[in-house]
């Protein structure tokens, strides 16, 4: 049976997704292997080193943004920040405008740790890169590009 034109770009499009799928679960399963290990030495849990990239990236996050993003209660966002808080990673400042406003921020301890975790993440992706071939990059350059058009990432 012959594949119609828009069969066979949805095949494509299938077959594309599922060679990401494989490139996300091995790069994944690699990038959290290397995680576990560096951020052990720490006492750094998963969650807690998520929530360091998410306030690498802004200037604060309230107690409220945190449990929004890391789809958690209040109560369990304020966990995950006092034990970060507790290693020097992350501090707790009042806003100016509302004294009762707890905003949590980053250290530069925290900057660190993010900055060396991605590092090595970038580190193990160039080495999978490297292996690819024409297609397969183009693949992963694409996706890349459409994901961050959606601003899913």
């Amino acid at each position: 049976m012959k594949l119609s034109t828009s069969s066979a770009a949805g095949a494509s499009v299938k077959a594309d997704a599922d060679r990401l799928a494989d490139f996300v679960l091995f790069t994944q399963r690699s990038c959290i292997l290397n995680l576990s290990n560096e951020l052990n030495k720490g006492n750094v849990s998963f969650p807690q080193f998520f929530l360091l990239a998410y306030l690498s990236s802004e200037e604060y996050l309230t107690m409220s943004d945190i449990a929004k993003k890391m789809g958690h209660s209040t109560a369990a966002a304020t966990g995950l920040v006092d034990r970060l808080e507790k290693l020097s990673y992350v501090e707790r400042v009042h806003a100016a405008e509302d004294r009762r406003k707890i905003m949590v921020r980053i250290t530069a301890k925290g900057v660190e740790l993010v900055s060396k975790m991605r590092k090595e993440i970038a580190n193990d992706l160039a080495g999978i890169l490297a292996g690819m071939d024409e297609d397969e990059a183009e693949t992963v350059e694409h996706t890349k590009r459409a994901i961050q058009g959606r601003a899913i990432a």
